[in-house]
């Protein structure tokens, strides 16, 4: 149940919290008793009661109000390599579905997939993790999730929930429940990407969208790796490509150093879910966590993710980024 999870989030900063001011005042005090001073305890006393109310009370309004907000991000890919058809052409990118993060209010994903509608979209990208530890809740929310519609229509990958890494014992259990949501995205009518590619035409011109089933760069935790590279972007030199790699330290591991793709979407971090005064906390994990890098032309973007593995956002609402490219 989520508010177990919030529980013992709450307890666990909580008391950690606590800890350290506690630890502190006993520095203070012992540096104070051998320079003969006397460091009260009570404003340490209050001031940790403080920091508890005050996580707590994030902990309930990243909850109930947090975690159902949803913003849209525009971003512009201004390049000499896109081809003249595909100047103006708009990119819904999104990630980290989860879900299962829906099943206690289907409407509020039934509201997300509307204005992802809304947005006018050439092509949907999704950069993987539709469900979170079970394939009940992806049933669950296939009329929502079929109702998802561009004029290219919908792409995906598989990220690192996906491959039931943390449900499933055996190797080959995982890979048999992932082939099973791969299916199951098919059968939405979407194109999954799974180390390959698809061509997009318009009018003369044609672009790549090529995917990767999941990578681990080295940063953050390990996690399952599944991807091809080489065989997703094979015979793809000299194309405009978009590639689709859920975990954004695949980037810098291997996609710029291949010169594989002109701009790279990702998800993966959620961006911890949680951002102070703009920065998150993914950065302790990631090089590359929460928005867009450049690098000579070539671009990285991550995805902050629609649904939650934590029961909470704060600060870091679910995000919805369109994409223009730009000649």
């Amino acid at each position: 149940m989520w508010w177990r999870s919030v529980i013992f989030t709450g307890l666990l900063f909580g008391t950690f919290s606590f800890l350290v001011i506690n630890a502190l005042w006993a520095i203070l005090a012992l540096i104070g008793k051998l320079a003969h001073w006397r460091i009260p305890y009570a404003p340490f006393g209050w001031a940790g009661l403080a920091v508890v109310v005050v996580l707590w009370g994030a902990l309930a309004w990243g909850r109930l109000v947090g975690m159902w907000r949803v913003k849209v991000n525009e971003v512009v890919y201004r390049s000499k390599s896109v081809p003249e058809a595909f100047d103006g052409y708009r990119i819904v990118h999104i990630s980290d579905l989860h879900v299962d993060t829906f099943d206690a209010r289907p409407e509020a994903l039934e509201k997300i997939v509307s204005k992802i509608n809304a947005l006018d979209a050439d092509v949907i990208l999704f950069t993987g993790d539709m469900q979170t530890g079970s394939m009940d809740a992806v049933y669950r929310h296939e009329n929502a999730l079929k109702a998802m519609k561009a004029r290219s229509g919908v792409f995906s990958v598989l990220g690192n929930h996906d491959f039931f890494i943390y449900e499933k014992e055996t190797r080959e259990e995982c890979l048999a429940a992932a082939d099973s949501l791969a299916d199951f995205e098919r059968h939405l009518g979407w194109r999954v990407l799974r180390n390959t590619y698809s061509m997009i035409s318009r009018e003369n011109d044609m672009i790549a969208i090529a995917g990767v089933d999941n990578i681990n760069g080295g940063q953050g935790f390990h996690t399952i790796q599944m991807g091809d590279l080489n065989a997703a972007t094979d015979g793809l030199e000299g194309v405009f490509t978009i590639l689709l790699s859920h975990d954004p330290s695949h980037w810098t591991s291997e996609v710029l150093p291949k010169k594989a793709a002109n701009v790279t979407l990702s998800g993966h971090t959620h961006a911890a879910q949680v951002r102070l005064f703009g920065w998150s906390l993914a950065n302790l994990s990631f090089n590359e966590c929460d928005g867009r890098y450049d690098y000579y032309g070539r671009m990285l973007y991550v995805n902050a993710g629609i649904g939650c593995t934590a029961p909470f956002r704060i600060g870091c609402p679910s995000e919805i980024t369109v994409i223009t490219l730009k000649r």
